[in-house]
């Protein structure tokens, strides 16, 4: 047999001890603190993922799984930092779906492709988003609402602000019922829905997770829930498929991420524990309270359902023509 040559050997070597060191990193990961990285300001929809799932990590794993929020750009700059950081499972990613699937499209720049840069672990949370509507409103279902719609000169809704479930939700019941409706946006849900009890805008979109104490309370009155099936926590409020839309499903979702390249040993363990968590009564306490029900998957089913999101989400942003920058 032909001996390799010096210049192959070393070649040879070189990747071989690149092999056993990667091997070794995946063997003993996690040795040091890992930092989780929430993309949004403290006390967000993903907090209500993302803490309890480090907490439990931290103490299944035995390092300290720290949560980093890093606001800002849209859920682009925490985003994005996980993207650039080293793929060694010590920088991870808890998001909502936005600068995952609808911020591609939305944003004439990114600085970091999601669907190159990031791999998918597993889903968290899928929560459906709400249709409701200050009670000033004269209507009680979306035929209703529909019917008065055309009946104003001028109507607008309200969202968490622009590139968010909430308001790409909104631009698909546009699309889909053909309506004139103007969106306004606002910084988070919380002044979006100050405005919607104060009577200052008539209806908007929201998750179930921000939105349910008013409903409880009465202050204001549910039209439709966006799920495939109705809501556990409203069973008697249709979906819009049941009110005649059947295109009209979306989902406030909220995952998590690691860069990509990260060893397939580390995504593995990570997601094998973290489904172990997400069936514990803790968080099984959580999906109830949000409405949502059982979501974790493989990565690789996982990686599907992102990839089918990112190419819903582009057409509706074409179709809307809405863009940020």
């Amino acid at each position: 047999m032909r001996q390799l040559s010096r210049g192959k050997k070393l070649l040879f070597c070189a990747f071989a001890a690149a092999s056993f060191s990667v091997s070794a990193q995946t063997q003993t990961w996690p040795n040091s603190t890992i930092t989780v990285v929430v993309p949004w300001p403290p006390g967000g929809p993903s907090d209500i993922a993302a803490r309890p799932i480090a907490k439990r990590l931290t103490e299944t794993l035995g390092q300290p799984f720290v949560i980093d929020n890093r606001g800002g750009g849209g859920g682009n700059i925490g985003s994005a930092a996980v993207a650039r950081a080293p793929a060694d499972g010590k920088t991870l990613l808890i998001t909502s779906s936005a600068p995952i699937v609808i911020n591609p499209s939305l944003y004439k720049k990114m600085a970091f492709d999601p669907s190159k840069e990031l791999t998918p672990i597993t889903n968290l949370l899928r929560v459906p988003l709400v249709l409701v509507a200050h009670p000033s409103v004269p209507a009680n279902n979306l035929k209703e609402l529909i019917a008065y719609i055309k009946t104003q000169p001028q109507f607008s809704y309200a969202s968490a602000g622009n590139g968010t479930p909430q308001h790409m939700t909104g631009e698909l019941f546009k699309s889909i019922t053909k309506l004139e409706v103007t969106h306004v946006p606002y910084k988070g849900s919380a002044p979006a829905i100050s405005d919607l009890l104060g009577g200052h805008v008539p209806v908007m979109f929201d998750s179930m997770i921000a939105i349910m104490p008013h409903i409880k309370s009465g202050k204001v009155k549910v039209i439709a829930v966006s799920g495939a099936k109705r809501s556990s926590l409203l069973p008697n409020v249709p979906t819009f498929a049941e009110s005649g839309y059947p295109g009209l499903v979306s989902y406030a979702w909220y995952g998590f991420f690691a860069p990509a390249h990260t060893p397939k040993a580390i995504i593995n363990k990570l997601n094998a524990e973290t489904l172990k968590i997400m069936k514990e009564a803790d968080f099984q306490k959580i999906l109830a309270d949000t409405g949502s029900d059982y979501v974790g998957d493989t990565p690789e089913n996982f990686a599907a359902f992102v990839k089918d999101e990112s190419v819903k989400w582009a057409k509706v942003v074409k179709e809307s023509g809405a863009t940020v920058d």
